[in-house]
């Protein structure tokens, strides 16, 4: 599947996937250390019109309480958090770094586990080969674009545990708490129209798995967030549009 790509488009996968896996712990790690980092959490603005989505912790109460089951107990949440939080180990330098004339905006998703479950490895590889993903670089799933594979792939799916891809030797046996879906932008696709084939994968894909689908925040991914995200990319379409247009 990836024999038809280039070099340089197989180095751009890589480095993708090492920045994503540094990436991501950003908000986990300036969450715990307030004022550090880059991105700070705004203080929450109390609106009775606005939905409030569950958090990953409020899924799982939940849950316990409909099946009549005790509630996760605080360690149960960290060994969930903590793998939601796990990434493959740093590379060096040179290869992590995230060139600006790659890409320069990431889109995250979630699946997690629901409580006291977890994603079974030939469950996973049926649910991805049912959504049209292919495994292939890096050993981990991409969608790539119809018939035109050499353009890369629009979105990829990495494990959540260390180190974050997956063996298809012993993909019998394995089981993880959650996968997570990423998208590079710029990419094959324009950003719109990337989310919409990332979103409904991602939505089909936790159906099939029965699993919880979450934000970048570990939130329960709902309708406002959704529209937010695609206002986002909205924008970012329109800036690059900006950027590539030249003045007579």
């Amino acid at each position: 599947m990836f024999e038809g790509m280039s070099d340089a488009t197989l180095l751009r996968i890589g480095i993708a996937v090492a920045a994503v896996l540094l990436m991501l712990a950003i908000p986990f790690i300036s969450r715990s250390k307030p004022g550090q980092g880059t991105r700070t959490a705004a203080p929450p603005k109390p609106a009775a019109h606005l939905r409030q989505e569950p958090t990953l912790r409020e899924i799982l109460e939940a849950e316990a309480a409909d099946a009549h089951a005790p509630a996760p107990g605080d360690d149960e949440l960290k060994r969930m958090e903590g793998a939601l939080d796990s990434r493959a180990p740093a590379e060096p330098a040179a290869q992590g770094a995230r060139p600006s004339h790659d890409f320069d905006k990431i889109v995250t998703l979630y699946i997690a586990a629901r409580a006291g479950q977890a994603i079974a490895g030939p469950d996973l590889v049926v649910a991805a080969e049912k959504a049209g993903l292919v495994f292939g670089h890096r050993n981990i799933f991409h969608r790539m674009v119809d018939n035109h594979p050499e353009q890369g792939p629009i979105f990829s799916v990495a494990n959540l545990v260390q180190p974050g891809y997956f063996d298809l030797r012993t993909i019998q046996q394995m089981t993880t708490p959650g996968i997570s879906f990423f998208m590079t932008l710029p990419g094959p696709l324009n950003a719109l129209d990337a989310w919409d084939t990332l979103l409904p994968t991602a939505q089909r894909m936790a159906e099939l798995l029965d699993g919880v689908l979450l934000d970048d925040d570990r939130n329960a991914l709902g309708r406002q967030r959704v529209a937010n995200i695609r206002d986002e990319l909205r924008a970012y379409d329109r800036q690059r549009e900006k950027l590539t247009i030249k003045p007579r």
